[in-house]
């Protein structure tokens, strides 16, 4: 009996935890692109938790992730690598066209519409989020995005 209570106490409590994580991500796309060249990767990660940030993202599709910020000086569109992204406390980052976005560096295949990259994110917090960039035009529908 001591043990059926015990299994049930862990369970309770794996799933306690498994529902309070803070993090979420939603909208993951990608543009299609060829093997052996770079691609990109665009996302919203919610915090409702304590201030986090995503310092490292991973891509079995990719030789490496990097973090860039877009910005627009006198007409010239420059990018710059972030080393992290700061994921306030009750807010969001937001990986789009013209801002933030993933690099895939070297990727490994050919990505075309209707596929999935799977990333890693990793955060300072020590978190660490799956996520499914679905290939396409546009953001992903919901059903397309991992919590």
């Amino acid at each position: 009996m001591k043990l059926l209570a015990s299994l049930a106490l862990t369970l309770a409590v794996a799933g306690t935890a498994q529902a309070a994580q803070p993090l979420s991500v939603s909208g993951a796309w990608s543009r299609p692109a060829v093997a052996g060249t770079n691609g990109v990767g665009y996302l919203v990660v919610a915090n409702t938790g304590k201030a986090d940030a995503l310092v490292g993202v991973e891509s079995p599709l990719a030789a490496k992730v990097e973090m860039h910020s877009s910005s627009m000086t006198g007409g010239v569109m420059s990018m710059k690598k972030e080393d992290r992204v700061p994921v306030p406390a009750g807010g969001k980052a937001v990986f789009g066209p013209g801002g933030y976005h993933l690099m895939l560096i070297g990727l490994t295949k050919t990505v075309k519409v209707g596929d999935q990259v799977p990333a890693t994110l990793n955060f300072a917090s020590g978190a660490k989020l799956k996520a499914s960039l679905a290939v396409g035009m546009g953001p992903a529908k919901p059903a397309a995005t991992h919590h």
